[in-house]
């Protein structure tokens, strides 16, 4: 087994987050992109109070790799001081339903196409759980994803 396969395997059983972060660094450091994908993939998807595949998974996935991701950047811990208490105030679908449908582009959804990581977006988890919004949000989602030339299946 080469070393990267090694990683990926330890990737796929282990709930362990700082593990994962200094799996995530280590594989920066040396070279292993895919390495370095899927462990800053599992590390966000580390939520024991939501269940995997519900639109609270996705929705706070989206929220711990953003705040991993400015953490990275700035050098410092970022939590987002709006984006969190909206969430627990409104409930996670308001809130996504408002960012679908605003007519302005949030500033997240900027900060995701930049950085590649569309799949995160507001916007596509809307998509994803289609059923918990109206067919007008659902389009918007599917609109502004569609403005950025981002592949909406």
């Amino acid at each position: 087994m080469t070393r990267e396969e090694t990683a990926l395997a330890y990737v796929d059983r282990t709930d362990d987050k700082k593990g994962l972060e200094r799996l995530i660094q280590n594989a920066k450091r040396l070279g292993y992109p895919k390495v370095e994908e899927a462990a800053f993939r599992r590390l966000i998807s580390l939520h024991p109070e939501c269940e995997p595949g519900s639109i609270e998974h996705d929705f706070w996935s989206m929220v711990q790799a953003f705040e991993y991701v400015l953490t990275e950047e700035r050098g410092k811990t970022t939590r987002l001081g709006r984006t969190r208490p909206k969430a627990l105030k409104d409930g996670v679908v308001a809130t996504l339903a408002g960012w679908a449908t605003s007519n302005q582009v949030t500033e997240g959804f900027q900060m995701l196409q930049e950085r590649d990581m569309l799949d995160l977006s507001g916007e596509a988890i809307v998509l994803r759980h289609p059923g918990k919004f109206a067919p007008e949000v659902v389009e918007a989602a599917k609109r502004r994803l569609e403005s950025v030339d981002y592949l909406v299946n």
